[in-house]
């Protein structure tokens, strides 16, 4: 089984990250509202990253890494621009 990291840029430009071991039920589910809570309000969202990880553990702490991160350098993760994820590491 494969676990997942995703980042959703919603509706109103903010960007939401989360973990899931079924990526498809999950972006059906923010997308429908269906769990109340941060992306439910800000509907529709679009999946701008994933990544994938052997274990719930791996995928939970990256994650959160994530989390901390400034805009800038989640939306040069999702870009694929790893020159810029690392210079805004560096920030």
């Amino acid at each position: 089984m494969s676990f997942y990291v995703y980042m959703l840029e919603c509706a109103d430009s903010s960007i939401y990250t989360g973990h899931t071991d079924d990526l498809e039920a999950r972006m059906a589910a923010h997308n429908l509202g269906t769990f109340q809570g941060y992306t439910s309000s800000r509907r529709p969202v679009t999946l701008i990253f994933q990544g994938e990880f052997e274990t719930r553990e791996e995928a939970f702490a990256v994650e959160r890494r994530i989390k901390g991160w400034s805009r800038a350098k989640k939306l040069a993760l999702a870009g694929g621009n790893w020159s810029d994820v690392v210079r805004l590491a560096r920030i």
